[in-house]
């Protein structure tokens, strides 16, 4: 596909220059959210918790056990909607709405007209690109993706796996079959972690209602077909 060849070429352009510490707001600030994207009620938390879960549960069905882990980590409100505990109380659309790190990202996948889908998923894992990650693709490349709607489903879909997968399963677990249908390859273990030899994971394990979520540093490209 001439898109992606297109897409995969301009990605790798303009990630020359990132670098995982750039991890904080991007420059594409995302719109005002729609009622489907309202905020959950703010967390009374005063310091960033993970969520609790339980125990005995380990493994790609069941939501992770250990604190969100990584550098990117570090902008995440401490309190509030956008934080830890608050982001595990709402689906994933909903509570990356309310996190400065991934607003790119929910514009998104407003203009794909994913809310509902992604809100909707049971148990699910989502690569979630930061603002960094979109910054990083030429401005003409990404104003076209967003415009193209059949091509930003491919790419947005690629993007999440249909099972929940633990930090402990994700660098031995794989691949994992994406929505999109091409498979995604997760390397490392602890807390580095590469996605498909190219993406860092700069904030992982966060929880919310549906989800578990890896913050990734660039945007990933599903395989032409």
């Amino acid at each position: 596909m001439t898109q992606v060849r297109t897409l995969r070429l301009a990605l790798a352009t303009g990630l020359l220059g990132l670098t995982v510490a750039a991890c904080g707001g991007g420059p594409g600030d995302a719109t005002t959210a729609d009622a489907e994207l309202s905020e959950p009620t703010p967390s009374s938390a005063t310091t960033q918790a993970s969520p609790s879960a339980d125990p005995t549960q380990t493994g790609s069905g069941a939501a992770a056990t250990s604190a969100p882990f990584g550098p990117g980590c570090q902008s995440v409100p401490a309190t509030g909607a956008g934080s830890f505990e608050g982001m595990a109380t709402a689906p994933v659309a909903t509570a990356a709405s309310a996190n400065p790190l991934l607003s790119t990202l929910v514009s998104a996948v407003q203009a794909a007209g994913l809310v509902d889908t992604l809100n909707s998923a049971q148990d699910i894992t989502v690569f979630a690109p930061s603002n960094d990650a979109f910054a990083a693709v030429p401005a003409a490349d990404l104003q076209a993706l967003l415009a193209d709607r059949d091509m930003l489903t491919q790419v947005l879909t690629y993007h999440v796996v249909g099972q929940r997968v633990a930090p402990e399963d994700l660098g031995t677990a794989g691949p994992f079959d994406s929505l999109q249908g091409a498979p995604i390859e997760v390397s490392g273990s602890g807390e580095e972690f590469v996605v498909n030899d190219s993406s860092n994971v700069v904030c992982g394990g966060v929880q919310t209602a549906n989800a578990t979520v890896y913050v990734v540093d660039s945007v990933l490209v599903p395989p032409a077909a």
